[in-house]
């Protein structure tokens, strides 16, 4: 293991903060981009206007604003929480809004709303006519959805689902400005003490070009599985 003047360890250390922090920013972006979509094809009004307005906002602010936005805010809107339930209940309860959470929560709403965005345009090139005939089948909505609409939307999604797992990826690195010990952090931390930043940079920099390799065969094998039965591309 190199030591890197005695940083490695700790470089180590903050690539599994940066490894987890994506993957769970992954899931939450999943999942409320699964909701964005449907709220966005819903004919319900309310649900249309609230999906459009999230990802009209999402486009106009900047990742790196909102991230400080919930971090600083979050924070002292659970204070407030904490005060009123002190002062009204005589509950003493202190909540830590720490920053790896802040980053999760950042990361995943600002990405839900691009999954949103991916998944829509997947959901709407699945032929109706499928759909339809299932249901002539007898099949209810939930085994429709799990058997014909997920499986091929997910085959029209994985190219930008991809895209985007690649774009939140490189995004982790600005969770380093609200204190989390990722790898950036650390990385920059270290050139600072040792004037040397080619030194812890350039690993870090290796570390996300790996990190990104193995996530695109992930994704390749998943687009074979997906492409099943529909020829070659």
């Amino acid at each position: 293991m190199l030591d890197l003047q005695g940083y490695g360890p700790r470089l180590i250390e903050g690539a599994g903060v940066t490894v987890q922090l994506a993957v769970l920013s992954l899931l939450l972006a999943v999942a409320l981009g699964l909701l964005t979509a449907t709220a966005k094809m819903s004919r319900n009004w309310f649900l249309h206007r609230t999906a459009t307005l999230y990802t009209t906002l999402i486009r106009g602010v900047p990742d790196l604003v909102l991230m400080m936005l919930l971090f600083y805010g979050g924070q002292i809107g659970v204070n407030a929480i904490s005060d009123i339930l002190y002062y009204d209940f005589e509950i003493d309860l202190y909540i830590n809004f720490n920053a790896f959470a802040a980053g999760v929560l950042t990361i995943g709403f600002i990405f839900g709303a691009y999954m949103g965005e991916t998944f829509r345009g997947a959901f709407m090139a699945v032929d109706n006519g499928q759909i339809e005939a299932g249901k002539a089948y007898g099949m209810s909505s939930g085994l429709v959805f799990r058997r014909i609409r997920f499986p091929q939307m997910m085959r029209h999604a994985l190219p930008g689902l991809s895209n985007n797992w690649m774009v939140l990826l490189k995004t982790t690195a600005l969770v380093s400005v609200i204190g989390l010990t990722d790898m950036v952090r650390v990385a920059a931390e270290a050139s600072r003490a040792t004037h040397e930043p080619f030194v812890f940079l350039i690993p870090v920099a290796v570390a996300y070009l790996l990190i990104a390799s193995v996530s695109e065969w992930i994704f390749a094998r998943l687009q074979k599985r997906y492409d099943i039965g529909f020829g070659e591309h």
